[in-house]
């Protein structure tokens, strides 16, 4: 008898919610890297949409080769296709890709302006508070999802945590009006990453998820693209000749992909709060290795980083709650 024939539901539970922290955090780390690039990707271009586009664009054009070519992937279109037919998934369900377009939209318009820090700091407001919201109405796969202490008080920790960890650079009262879009992108992150778990769900196929996910994104943003260069004009900047510039997409396919893999393992609210650390972890990472005229982490930011991961402990260790 080996240990899995012994081992019962809670404790099997348990450790794939634990993974699935695990991998979440480790994403959370790929969003600041993305949040880095698209952010000067914007700046190049000076339209932030354009940066948007090319983003998403790129992730979509990986998308449309790899998932076709798999068999899982060709089984996933069937079967999301089956499940919309027979109303198993909603179309409103696969608009997921709407949220994250506007999130990497965000990232182009204000990192410039407001820098990683502040961009940072909306955005976990947003996505903390909706997280609770969303998780509670039972959008996600997982279902209702009751708010308990612990993981309010993991959510309202985590907050508190990253306002530490950039406390000292929000006295630009100006800047802070800008930060209203990334706050609301915050709120559709934990919104599309319930409904991506639902597409998840239905194709059986992480991949499949994520290339409904840059569609819908792309579209969007190719819409909000040409209504942007009917009113400003083309971009004033070029394209730039570097070649990371242009991997945003392809790592937002790895965050997707994840979060649609794991939502059902950890409920929107915790797979929040653990990506939430991982962006904090590879935010001070990047100011680190590869500082910018921005950068300067110092005490509290370290502080705050390290209360972080003690906030997503807290919620990751929460018994599950009674429905």
């Amino acid at each position: 008898m080996t240990a899995t024939d012994t081992a019962t539901p809670q404790t099997l539970s348990a450790a794939r919610r634990i993974t699935g922290v695990a991998l979440a955090s480790a994403s959370g780390v790929a969003v600041a890297v993305q949040s880095r690039i698209n952010g000067e990707l914007g700046v190049r271009l000076d339209d932030g949409f354009a940066a948007a586009v090319i983003s998403f664009g790129v992730g979509l054009l990986v998308l449309l080769v790899l998932v076709p070519a798999t068999p899982g992937g060709r089984r996933g279109l069937a079967a999301t296709r089956r499940a919309l037919r027979t109303g198993a998934l909603r179309p409103w369900q696969c608009l997921g890709g709407m949220c994250g377009a506007f999130l990497v939209a965000t990232q182009g318009l204000t990192i410039g302006t407001l820098g990683v820090a502040v961009f940072t700091v909306a955005v976990v407001a947003g996505q903390t508070g909706s997280s609770l919201a969303v998780d509670r109405a039972g959008i996600g796969p997982t279902g209702r999802q009751p708010v308990t202490r612990q993981r309010l008080a993991g959510a309202v920790l985590t907050v508190l945590a990253v306002g530490l960890a950039v406390g000292d650079r929000l006295g630009d009262l100006g800047a802070l009006a800008l930060a209203l879009l990334p706050l609301l992108a915050g709120v559709g992150i934990a919104w599309q990453q319930a409904v991506n778990g639902r597409v998840r769900a239905a194709a059986d196929s992480a991949l499949t998820a994520t290339l409904v996910n840059f569609a819908v994104g792309t579209v969007t943003l190719l819409v909000a693209f040409a209504i942007d260069i009917a009113v400003r004009g083309w971009p004033g900047g070029d394209l730039p000749t570097e070649p990371w510039l242009y991997l945003g997409g392809p790592i937002g396919i790895v965050f997707i992909a994840i979060a649609a893999a794991i939502v059902r393992f950890t409920g929107v609210l915790l797979l929040g709060l653990a990506t939430i650390a991982g962006q904090i972890v590879g935010a001070v990472l990047l100011d680190l290795i590869l500082p910018t005229a921005a950068s300067h982490p110092g005490v509290k930011t370290l502080l705050g980083a390290a209360l972080t991961l003690v906030a997503v402990l807290i919620a990751a260790l929460a018994p599950p709650a009674r429905r």
